[in-house]
């Protein structure tokens, strides 16, 4: 259902929470990858490494602040895998058609993520207890 609603959704990225960014950085230089771009999402209270990684992206994302949805994951499961995204063209859509098809959205409309990108969230409830973000991409 998930692939049907979506029509042909491409990896775009993998989330990766870690307690210091700066020493994550250098483990994923020292396995190859160049130099990432970094930022500062606020509302979601997270600092983002950024690594290309052939045609997607590795994110090394820490917690800012003690109270958000990655500082709990954190503190609950310790540094690892946090979520998968998909690149989907009209974002918009593609929430109206999962909405429909009984996803559970976090997110009911886009919101700005790094690199100035619209994502949205499924609850892991409707992924087989996988975060999953979606990611807007041209068609």
């Amino acid at each position: 259902m998930f692939a049907a609603a979506l029509g042909h959704p491409a990896l775009h990225h993998v989330g990766i929470v870690v307690r210091d960014l700066e020493a994550a950085v250098a483990r994923y230089r020292a396995l190859g990858f160049g130099e990432p771009a970094l930022g500062d999402v606020p509302d979601q209270g997270v600092r983002i490494a950024s690594f290309h990684a052939g045609a997607g992206y590795v994110e090394l994302l820490t917690p800012t602040v003690p109270d958000t949805g990655v500082a709990r994951f954190l503190e609950a499961r310790g540094e690892g895998l946090h979520h998968v995204a998909y690149g989907v063209p009209a974002l918009d859509d593609v929430l109206r058609r999962l909405a429909a098809a009984g996803f559970e959205l976090i997110d009911a409309h886009p919101r700005r993520g790094i690199h100035d990108w619209r994502v949205a969230f499924l609850h892991p409830r409707s992924c087989g207890g996988v975060l999953v973000e979606l990611v807007e991409v041209e068609a």
